[in-house]
């Protein structure tokens, strides 16, 4: 009976550990590529929109941004965003080197917090899909000799299993 126990709470462990481990596969996105996080000129106001449309950002990837000049960045309310209103910001950095990690699934709204930055299209909007969200339809349909759909689903859900099985194994020795 102790044995059991002992396997249920080694098991709930692994699964807690790996819920909150972050994916070894995230991506670091710097904002902007290039030319990082600045006021865009006056003729592509919707530029840092135009490169979050470009990239895919999925639950435990981060943004970064660097710039030379004094600016800040900010994680505001879709209002907030709206309106380019700075006084209450979810997230503020100002220190040139900044990170952002996208932890959760959903849109992201930022904006700089230096005054008429973001009404000059220092703004941007980065949505954030869940980890098990599935990849972009691809441009052809697959071959004939592809595997059937969900079987990667079933060969994960079989290696999970595995896994499971021999955890009892490793953890107690047995």
């Amino acid at each position: 009976m102790a044995a059991n126990n002992l396997v249920s709470l080694a098991l709930f462990a692994a699964l807690i550990v790996g819920a909150s481990c972050r994916r070894a596969d995230a991506a670091a996105f710097e904002v902007g590529g290039d030319d990082g996080w600045a006021v865009p000129p006056a003729s592509d106001g919707g530029m840092y929109n135009q490169w979050a449309s470009k990239n895919r950002f999925i639950v435990g990837d981060s943004i970064s941004r660097y710039n030379k000049e004094d600016d800040s960045v900010m994680v505001v309310t879709e209002d907030d965003y709206n309106n380019c209103r700075a006084a209450r910001p979810i997230f503020f950095s100002n220190n040139g080197d900044t990170e952002v990690e996208l932890d959760r699934p959903g849109p992201f709204y930022f904006i700089s917090g230096v005054s008429a930055h973001c009404e000059r299209g220092q703004r941007m909007v980065v949505k954030v899909l869940s980890q098990g969200a599935p990849p972009p339809a691809p441009p052809s349909p697959p071959s004939p000799s592809a595997a059937a759909p969900g079987a990667s689903g079933a060969v994960l859900a079989g290696a999970i299993a595995a896994v499971a099985t021999a955890l009892p194994v490793i953890v107690l020795g047995v």
